[in-house]
This record gives structure tokens, sequence and C-alpha cells, in this order.
């Protein structure tokens, strides 16, 4: 289904909106390589920092520790997720909406703290953006 939603050129592009905070964690931490993982359309291209961007809102709800456990795996010494907590505007060709997980951030904060130590979190309407390091 997001495949098919990612066939339209404005779909996936969200990365371009943090790429300037992306920027600003980069120089503060003085990091030489970046993974943009689950990059919709590879905007930020450039792996000891991993983005995930507006992504694991869209992850099947049973898959989701899966990808979790291998952000964990690829993330050498922080992350940066951005993680929407409501409903998306877009619908998936199906008729469920995009934003497959809408949770509040407690229930994220469960799951990312499992696995990573959350150095800081700072919400955006219907969201977050969290900082995390490698425990």
């Amino acid at each position: 289904m997001q495949a098919k939603l990612h066939e339209n050129p404005d779909y996936g592009v969200a990365s371009t909106f943090f790429a300037p905070i992306v920027d600003d964690v980069i120089q503060m931490f003085n990091i030489t390589s970046l993974l943009d993982y689950g990059a919709g359309k590879c905007r930020l291209k450039a792996n000891e920092f991993v983005t995930c961007i507006d992504v694991l809102e869209h992850i099947e709800p049973e898959l989701l520790n899966n990808v979790l456990d291998d952000l964990k795996r690829v993330v050498d010494k922080y992350g940066l997720f951005t993680i929407h907590t409501g409903p998306a505007m877009k619908i998936l060709p199906d008729g469920r909406n995009a934003h497959l997980i809408q949770q509040p951030l407690e229930w994220w904060n469960k799951h990312l703290s499992t696995r990573f130590t959350i150095v800081k979190q700072v919400k955006i309407d219907n969201g977050c953006i969290v900082l995390v390091k490698k425990q």
C-alpha cells in the first residue's frame, strides 16, 4: 500500500522539512556519516548517525518491533526520529489511514526506551522529534 502512495512525487518528502534539524545535530555532535532509514525519496542521502523521519507511524503494527530492533542494529551512536501520533492526511488504497500506528508519546517512549537512551524529545504538532543514543 505504501509503495502505491510513493508513486506520488509529493509523498515521502517529509525529510526536507527536518533537514535543518538534522544538520544542527550533525554539527553539534561532529557526525561524519548519515543513514536515512526508511527514506521515502532518499532526500537526506549523505552510519554513525541514523535518521528515521516520518516512517515509524507507517509501519504495520505487528512489524514495529522488527523495525525498532533493526534501527537498534544500525544506530552506532545517535539517531533522530520523527513520530506522528495522529492520523495522516493520506489514505492507503485499501481505505486505511496511512498512519497505521496512532499512539500517544508515552506509548512510543516505552517502545523506544527499551532499545535506546532518549537524549531529548521535542513535541511538535501531532507528534515529536526524538534524539536517541545507542544504549
